[in-house]
């Protein structure tokens, strides 16, 4: 009998061969067999029920309303969902049987506390589904098992991790204990508690079966009408241009026949890339080895909770009287030659990648170390590049749907994750904010990148035991993007200047593209080549500044940089900053249409006078907020590309915060679409650089710079114009995002260093500085300005976000999303934002408990310091506990604290922003 004790002893002493780069990429042998009972921890697989394979276990249907393809937990969610909304014309093809794919080896467990309000939703779903909706519908139980779940922290930091999460958990009403070490040893036994610092335990999280949940789940999918056909693969997916040229599905091609659709949901795991590409779409996630292994019984171990210790990279789950060990290692092996034929099959084994796993689970539980070993299970999962699911309507076709790369997660994530798709795919959106797992938050440029999708993926598999920290950025494939003030090159000589690599900026990558975060004093710090982490034989990165800086990022307390960052802010306060914002996206919106559309897609009346700039928001169907952006009607002329474009008539710049352009460019394509709007929309991002010079000063420098009368009176606050600088044509807007007196210069690429030197130029005796998006997330968290996918989210409409003004709800102008809007406003607000600042001088970053006279009522969306008020700002959602509405008058009469990491704290709650309530700064009006 193998023991895990020995195994560890006989790895650890292997003469090790050395490994080229990225040896284990390489496809690992695979047994074809059918898997036997006892090499994974269910009591049966569904591939034991199944005679054999001769065809399809149903006949096709000649059309569908939606074709489901892949018969994993995704899959089978998703066409329950679908059943359960009321549409019965639904299809299911699994090519072998459900769950053959990557399904039937998951280790099944459910975990319900996340850093993400919209994940603890989510699991919260698939909970509900699988411990009581699916049994009261058709009389079975599924396999749940509510047996508990522990984090183990080892230090101070995990442990204030697990105590944000336990504040959220207040929110939701999900039970959780921080427990010291001895208390611990009261919960779990045979556990090792020396080197506890304490532990998270949730009683209600526990373990599903994936055998009983898709049977039960297709069970009741086909008791609502849907068709279930197994032993069917899908050969092709037919795509037509409809007559304005736009892509839509059109069929599902089989063996067997062709199912006529306009709609496919690829929920194929692994293999969601190859059929992605049937249809001309970009499926990006790679698959790797994901391996658990399963222990002979264990005496005492019955009933005991499942564990997750994320500082030995490793969870032990329940399993009758026995384990199941496994975890995320730094070294997984890539499956790159994934096989259509893999169905209830495993590969060997590698213990040398396994083997950090086993000693972490020896030292937590000792027993382990004299408990043999049952069975191995190394299966292939799917994995993506931030280790997020991929959803949503596919940018390339219409109707071509993703429920893909579940990172090991598709089991809990399931549920709440299928009902959101159905919805998407009936409505055209989710109900929830999905947009962290939509397709459509990666740039185009970055989905068929391999180098990318594969540097990142494994650097998200590494990293997902890690602390989760609010101001983490990611080492792999970086520089993908990057603007003209990033760093001098070959082209460019060092006496024009020091850009920003030059003088000390530490990036953050967002999109894609590399913007500026902050400004280090002690020189540059560039980044580098990924590394891996030191990996398959790649040379780890020595004297890295970058990763150092990043390094100390790595707290729950405020970091050691945060007096350059206060700097930053209150030189934008008092004196005059410039923000190099050249990711931001700038698209031209021109056509006979332009102006039915604008008024369409636009909650604020866009089409003022030529010249005018609008801060305006773009709904969805129910009335979320898709987008902020700022609109900018320009005068119809000849083409002076990239400031102008051609245009006989309306015309429209939008600029739009970079992080989140590939949505809002999809969002406006496919309303256009819908309404049959006659438009042109253009991409102008790459061509144009952005820097916004902000600051009391700021019309003093720029009148050195610009050939134009910057005064109140000539260039008022909301317009902008196209101008010279530095001898070179740039369009001015007089806007800001930090609450200040400013302007924005949209330059042309070539132009871009020239005139931001002027501008360096002309503001040193007035002591300007760059500054980057840390001080910008201060500076309008405390002027109270939105941020989009944090303040403002696709489940938020702009009446609750505090954004009234900018719906033309006074006039009779259609848009969409209005009935909802003028249903809430007649009804009355039943969550609202409130600003909340306190007194003590404690770091918040978001996800902290709202509490009105002591009963939870939200949570911060985000928070972050105000070094000008000189105090800690938060701003979220809260609800009326007994479902009424939320008044001014229920807001002003609460006593209201936050929970912070189990403490709380006293807040006063601002219906007007603390900073510059009366808005006199942006119009230059200092006293």
């Amino acid at each position: 009998m193998a023991f895990l004790g020995s195994a560890v002893r006989r790895v650890a002493s292997a003469v090790r061969p050395p490994l080229s780069p990225l040896c284990r990429t390489s496809a690992r042998s695979y047994s074809s067999e059918h898997t036997k009972e006892k090499s994974v921890p269910y009591e049966k697989t569904l591939k034991q029920d199944a005679g054999a394979a001769s065809g399809p276990t149903k006949p096709l249907p000649r059309s569908a309303d939606v074709v489901v393809i892949g018969g994993g937990s995704l899959g089978c969610q998703t066409v329950y969902h679908l059943a359960k909304m009321g549409m019965t014309n639904v299809v299911l093809l699994e090519r072998d049987r459900l769950t053959a794919g990557t399904t039937w080896h998951t280790a099944g467990l459910l975990w319900q506390l996340r850093p993400s309000d919209v994940e603890v939703e989510l699991l919260g779903h698939t909970r509900n589904v699988v411990s009581r909706d699916l049994e009261e519908e058709t009389g079975l139980h599924t396999g749940w098992i509510q047996n508990g779940g522990l984090f183990i922290a080892s230090n101070k930091q995990r442990l204030d991790e697990y105590k944000r999460l336990m504040s959220l958990g207040k929110v939701y009403g999900i039970e959780s204990h921080v427990l010291s070490p001895a208390e611990t040893k009261d919960v779990y036994p045979l556990m090792n508690v020396d080197d506890l610092y304490g532990t998270l335990y949730v009683p209600t999280d526990g373990t599903m079966d994936p055998a009983g949940t898709c049977t039960t789940l297709t069970r009741a999918a086909s008791a609502r009408g849907a068709t279930v056909i197994e032993n069917c693969p899908v050969t092709g997916i037919q795509v037509r241009a409809d007559d304005l040229g736009v892509k839509r599905v059109k069929a599902v091609e089989t063996a067997h026949g062709t199912i006529e659709t306009p709609c496919v949901v690829n929920c194929a795991g692994v293999w969601a890339t190859k059929l992605g590409k049937m249809a001309g779409v970009n499926v990006p996630l790679v698959a790797m080895h994901h391996a658990y292994v399963v222990t002979e019984r264990i005496e005492g171990i019955q009933n005991m909770p499942n564990v997750r210790d994320h500082d030995a990279s490793v969870y032990l789950r329940l399993q009758g009287d026995a384990l199941s060990v496994g975890g995320y290692e730094p070294n997984p092996i890539f499956w790159d030659d994934v096989s259509d034929k893999f169905a209830f099959s495993l590969f060997d084994l590698d213990w040398d990648v396994f083997m950090t796993h086993i000693e972490g689970a020896i030292n937590r539980v000792p027993v382990l170390e004299q408990t043999g070993i049952k069975s191995t299970v190394c299966g292939p999962e799917s994995f993506t590049a931030d280790h997020k699911p991929l959803m949503g309507e596919a940018p390339e076709v219409r109707g071509f749907f993703l429920g893909c790369g579940f990172n090991s997660a598709g089991m809990m994530l399931g549920g709440g994750c299928g009902r959101e798709l159905a919805h998407w795919v009936i409505h055209g959106r989710p109900e929830r904010d999905m947009y962290g797992y939509d397709i459509r938050r990666f740039h185009n440029s970055l989905t068929g990148n391999q180098r990318w999708i594969r540097e990142r993926s494994h650097e998200s598999y590494a990293k997902n035991y890690s602390v989760v920290f609010p101001f983490d950025e990611p080492l792999a494939s970086r520089n993908m993007r990057k603007d003209p003030f990033h760093q001098v090159n070959e082209r460019f000589d060092l006496r024009r200047g020091r850009v920003l690599t030059e003088q000390g900026c530490v990036f953050q990558e967002r999109h894609g593209w590399e913007r500026p975060g902050w400004f280090n004093k002690d020189g540059p710090a560039p980044l580098k080549d990924y590394d891996y982490y030191g990996c398959y034989d790649v040379k780890k990165n020595e004297n890295y500044k970058y990763n150092e800086l990043l390094g100390k990022e790595y707290t729950f307390d405020f970091p050691p940089h945060h007096d350059v960052i206060k700097a930053e802010c209150l030189s934008c306060r008092h004196g005059v900053a410039v923000f190099d914002m050249s990711y931001f996206g700038k698209f031209y919106l021109t056509g006979p249409d332009a102006k039915k559309a604008a008024d369409w897609l636009f909650t604020a009346d866009v089409n003022k006078k030529p010249g005018s700039t609008v801060y305006t928001c773009m709904l969805n169907k129910r009335g979320g907020a898709e987008a902020d952006l700022t609109v900018s009607r320009l005068e119809p002329g000849s083409s002076n590309l990239p400031l102008a474009p051609e245009s006989n008539g309306d015309a429209y710049y939008l600029a739009i915060g970079g992080g989140v352009a590939e949505h809002n460019w999809n969002h406006i394509r496919t309303v256009l679409q819908d309404q049959g709007f006659r438009c042109q929309l253009t991409d102008h991002s790459e061509d144009m650089g952005m820097i916004s010079i902000q600051g009391p000063k700021s019309r003093e420098v720029l009148q050195e710079v610009l050939d134009t009368d910057l005064s109140n009176e000539a260039f008022p606050f909301s317009s902008h114009k196209v101008v010279k600088a530095a001898g070179h044509q740039v369009r001015a807007m007089r806007l800001s995002f930090v609450g200040e007196l400013g302007w924005e210069l949209h330059i042309p690429r070539d132009a871009c260093l020239p005139v931001y030197n002027a501008v360096m130029a002309a503001g040193a005796k007035h002591g300007i500085i760059n500054s980057g998006y840390r001080a910008i997330d201060s500076l309008s968290i405390e002027k109270g300005y939105r941020h989009w996918h944090a303040d403002l989210r696709p489940d938020d409409t702009p009446l609750e976000a505090g954004l009234a003004f900018t719906c033309k709800l006074k006039s009779s102008i259609p848009f969409q999303g209005r009935e909802t809007l003028e249903k809430q406003k007649e009804e009355g607000l039943k969550r609202r934002i409130v600003c909340f600042t306190i007194d003590e001088k404690v770091p918040m970053f978001g996800l902290e408990a709202i509490f009105r006279n002591g009963v939870p009522v939200g949570h911060l969306r985000r928070s972050d310091y105000g070094f000008f008020i000189d105090k800690t700002i938060g701003y979220g959602f809260i609800r009326n506990p007994i479902g009424g509405v939320v008044s001014a008058d229920f807001i002003k009469s609460g006593e209201f604290t936050l929970e912070r990491m189990g403490v709380t704290y006293k807040a006063r709650a601002h219906l007007k922003s603390p900073f510059d309530p009366e808005n006199k700064r942006v119009k230059g009006i200092y006293a």
